[in-house]
């Protein structure tokens, strides 16, 4: 069992206010978990956020897998029982890594799919649930449903606009009454896929849904 360790609260900080600028959809999901559930997502998420980044930041494929090496190295750190890299997402990582035991293979599959998309179009379903297996983990839950659930808004959420993301969508909410109510957090932001919504009312929209158990 990896030794537990405690970032800087000046990363977990760093990290809150990364995913609320960059991914403010999810992260107001991420704000109906209880703590440390709550630190815990946050730090997945600005986690994914960086290994997306890589298609931005260079188009070089030798560069590509060179900044997801350091990352794949980065993650194994966290998962492991040293002191993690000086790096604000990575010792935010090693926290709810060592909390939960999320081990580095867990957290590389995350990687490996995403490395995908360096030659080619993004494995949205092998990426999707790499994320939500983790998130799940943190929120503590292992129940058929949540896992579906949760599996098929995350893989929508790589998607555009389309039948299949529909599909998704409509199997996830098949499900509404059957989730654990502890994995709304992760599936609230299916309602942001929704078009129509302006950003002032999701908020209030997350809030609504989440008092009836609805995503």
């Amino acid at each position: 069992m990896p030794d537990s360790y405690s970032a800087p609260e000046a990363s977990h900080r760093y990290v809150l206010d990364l995913v609320r600028a960059a991914d403010r959809d999810r992260f107001l999901g991420v704000l109906f978990a209880s703590e440390p559930a709550r630190r815990g997502l946050l730090a997945l998420l600005a986690f994914d956020h960086e290994l997306a980044r890589t298609r931005i930041v260079t188009r070089e494929p030798m560069l590509a897998r060179i900044r997801l090496e350091w990352w794949r190295e980065a993650a194994t750190e966290a998962a492991g029982s040293g002191e993690p890299r000086a790096q604000p997402i990575v010792e935010s990582l090693s926290e709810i890594a060592r909390r939960h035991s999320l081990g580095a293979e867990r957290l590389t599959a995350l990687i490996d799919a995403r490395e995908e998309e360096i030659d080619g179009p993004l494995d949205v379903v092998r990426a999707g649930h790499a994320l939500a297996d983790l998130q799940l983990d943190v929120l503590g839950l292992d129940d058929a449903a949540s896992r579906q659930a949760a599996h098929a808004i995350a893989a929508a959420w790589l998607m555009g606009e389309g039948p299949e993301r529909d599909s998704l969508l409509g199997d996830a909410r098949a499900l509404r009454g059957k989730v654990d109510p502890a994995a709304l957090p992760i599936l609230l932001p299916a309602l942001a896929l929704d078009s129509g919504m302006s950003p002032w009312r999701k908020p209030l929209a997350y809030w609504w849904a989440a008092r009836r158990g609805r995503y």
